[in-house]
């Protein structure tokens, strides 16, 4: 993951590749996906046996973003 100051500031990183507009993500919204209850719930007693539902909810709020986020299919 990379940090930018702006979505300009991104665009102007000589990694950037056009296309990928979609996949840039502010940090307050980043912030928000990744303190679920996949990371909040750590210290469940039953966390491990809800572990799987808990990252379930992380990658459907990834995936809410954009195309850019979905996963690849399985073969």
């Amino acid at each position: 993951m990379n940090l930018f100051r702006s979505e300009e500031h991104a665009r102007r990183w000589s990694g950037f590749k056009p296309g990928t507009e979609e996949g840039i993500v502010p940090v307050p919204d980043m912030a928000q996906i990744f303190s679920g209850n996949f990371f909040r719930r750590r210290l469940d007693p039953d966390y491990l046996s809800r572990m799987r539902e808990y990252a379930a909810e992380m990658v459907g709020a990834l995936q809410a973003r954009g195309s850019f986020w979905q996963l690849p299919r399985k073969r």
